[in-house]
């Protein structure tokens, strides 16, 4: 399984991004797929994830201002980020686990947000 992010840049603060990610291969024992996300000098950390029923979660550092969504017909997931603020700056990857046959989880190459203040 292949996964690849798009719609990253550079964006005011108070704007808005969307951000893909494609996944391609053998996808169909794929279940939930996540954002995770890096900021400079920190560590990795979930933003948000939806299972493959449509269940999400959100950190609460984004709840409210960002949504998550699949296209489960197009292997696509995309988080949909609003209100954006500088401390939202970071390399965002996409990550899907696959916990029904492989029990393996993929991460996308990383994608940066930039958000100017």
């Amino acid at each position: 399984v292949q996964l690849v992010e798009s719609g990253g840049g550079l964006v005011q603060a108070g704007g808005s991004l969307r951000l893909s990610c494609a996944a391609s291969g053998d996808t169909t024992c794929l279940s939930a797929m996540a954002w995770y996300r890096q900021a400079p000098g920190k560590e990795r950390e979930l933003a948000t994830f939806i299972t493959d029923g449509g269940s999400t979660y959100y950190a609460d550092s984004i709840k409210g201002r960002f949504t998550i969504s699949r296209d489960n017909a197009k292997n696509t997931v995309y988080l949909q980020m609003n209100s954006l603020k500088s401390e939202d700056t970071a390399v965002y990857y996409c990550n899907a686990r696959d916990m029904t046959c492989r029990d393996v989880t993929y991460w996308g190459q990383g994608i940066q947000v930039t958000v100017s203040s």
